[in-house]
């Protein structure tokens, strides 16, 4: 019997609230996952990213594989011992990254040849390749490998892109084989035509995957479409099975996503925005480095438990964030990805109130009004 199973605990319309449970630990749903490209989720100790809430974080095949190596990470007694994260992880394929930063690519049925954006050396990925790293790294959630067309494409490119990830996601489940600790999920594509999606979804749904994301999105499509995406997909996954949206993101994409029952999210957006000298809060994004907030000795949100909020105040974090010191990044850090888990809370707590649509509107209202004030 496999360790891993997903239970919905509660529902409000279309949004759940629920468990996904795994070998290295349960992850509550929706969540959202820090991202940790190379075996660290950049400016934070894993054991902070720990204590912000996170149950699970999300590793790349792609930086991995070209640096330190799947094998030597393998030798190394895997990658949760290796980056000391010990709840679960779920690791991408690797085809995102390989489309949209290797150099002199070249796509066959049999996978990619691409050459490394390190040192230019020359690699191949195939489906069956994409599996084998995963597997030696030891990831708890694995990912097809799946082709990421570029947006926009014509509808006749994205079916012809759509038909080979359909060929290598059986490929990719094959090459997974029994991991009954493990886990593997599908990928849906068909950029944002809703036919391609529905046909993607139902094709995804008869190989049988331990859960289902979608791709090809927040790639420039802007948020109208990626809802109508979402609403064409959804309906056609199983209803027993986690959906993952991938590379999302925003907090209102989020919510929105949510509400329409999406249960995990990742995007490096609260950490990059943390290295930037942006703060989330629920009264919009703050940019500390403004001047407006050069001697505010308020936090940045009284309501918060990181350290940034407990201990300094706006006119500190302003003062590291323009002198570029270091502990500006963690601390801004820290409190993003504090945000980003307190609002997924905040969302299951709302779903078992079933409450989950005044929540999503009363966030929405407050976020996009300080995101106003504050200049975007």
């Amino acid at each position: 019997m496999s360790s891993h199973r997903f239970e919905i605990l509660a529902t409000d319309g279309a949004a759940r609230s629920g468990c996904l449970h795994l070998k290295r630990g349960t992850v509550l749903t929706p969540a959202f996952m820090p991202v940790g490209t190379a075996g660290t989720v950049k400016a934070m100790l894993p054991e902070s990213v720990a204590e912000t809430g996170a149950d699970i974080v999300l590793g790349n095949t792609y930086h991995l594989m070209l640096r330190p190596g799947a094998e030597r990470i393998a030798r190394l007694g895997g990658l949760h011992k290796f980056m000391n994260w010990p709840r679960p992880i779920l690791t991408d394929s690797g085809g995102f990254q390989v489309m949209s930063l290797a150099s002199l690519r070249k796509i066959t049925e049999d996978g990619v040849r691409f050459r490394s954006h390190i040192d230019g050396s020359e690699h191949f990925l195939s489906p069956e390749r994409a599996m084998e790293i995963q597997r030696l790294l030891g990831s708890d959630i694995q990912m097809v490998l799946d082709e990421c067309a570029p947006f926009p494409s014509t509808e006749a490119a994205i079916e012809t892109s759509l038909a080979l990830s359909m060929r290598w996601a059986k490929r990719s489940k094959a090459g997974f084989g029994e991991q009954e600790d493990h886990a593997c999920f599908g990928i849906v594509q068909g950029g944002v035509y809703p036919h391609l999606r529905r046909r993607s979804a139902e094709e995804l749904g008869g190989i049988g995957f331990d859960g289902y994301a979608v791709g090809g999105l927040a790639v420039g499509e802007g948020q109208a479409a990626m809802f109508e995406v979402l609403d064409a997909t959804l309906p056609h996954l199983p209803l027993d099975r986690p959906r993952y949206l991938m590379g999302v993101g925003k907090p209102d994409d989020i919510v929105g996503a949510a509400l329409r029952g999406v249960d995990m999210f990742d995007c490096v957006l609260p950490t990059r925005s943390g290295r930037n000298g942006q703060a989330f809060t629920w009264k919009g994004p703050l940019n500390l480095r403004n001047a407006r907030h050069a001697e505010d000795e308020a936090p940045i949100d009284a309501g918060c438990s990181c350290p940034a909020c407990r201990s300094y105040s706006r006119a500190y974090l302003h003062h590291v964030v323009k002198a570029g010191e270091i502990i500006a990044s963690m601390l801004l850090t820290w409190h993003n990805l504090t945000f980003f888990q307190d609002l997924m809370r905040g969302f299951r707590e709302a779903v078992t109130r079933h409450a989950a649509d005044a929540f999503s509107r009363n966030f929405l209202a407050d976020y996009r009004a300080g995101e106003a004030e504050e200049g975007g």
